[in-house]
């Protein structure tokens, strides 16, 4: 009998569940001091691989253009834009910071001219994809 007494000593329940409780937040912890720099490294790294892209089709596009390949140029600088325009829309999951994105408004206002001239196979677009291409380094900080 006196062992069933011990069975059901709520004093000892309690702490067996207090013991389990406190394992598994350790765990947590553990498995969270683990993860949460992972995550953060992963993010960081995914956000400068999108601001490489966007930045390896705008300079695709510059030099399409330098060489005389308008319609591939066009292509490139088509996707740069709409890249750009993406990442806006991104909000807060964006790849680019506020500021970055209030510095890159601007260059979109280039994009219909820029396209047209490349359309025209025009060799005028050549420069202004340079001067774009070192306007978005800038910005970026890259």
């Amino acid at each position: 009998m006196n062992s069933e007494n011990e069975q059901f000593e709520p004093g000892k329940t309690t702490h067996r569940i207090r013991r389990v409780i406190i394992h598994v937040d350790v765990l947590l912890l553990a498995f969270l001091l683990g993860f949460v720099p992972k995550w953060l490294k992963s993010r960081n790294a995914e956000r400068q691989l999108s601001q490489a892209r966007i930045a390896n089709s705008l300079a695709f596009a510059a030099i399409d253009a330098r060489r005389g390949d308008y319609e591939t140029a066009r292509q490139a600088a088509s996707d740069f834009f709409t890249a750009l325009r993406t990442e806006f829309n991104r909000g807060v999951d964006s790849a680019l910071s506020r500021a970055e994105i209030a510095g890159l408004q601007p260059l979109l206002t280039q994009r219909d001219e820029i396209i047209t001239l490349l359309a025209r196979g025009d060799a005028t677009s050549a420069d202004l994809l340079s001067d774009l291409y070192a306007s978005y380094r800038t910005i970026v900080n890259r």
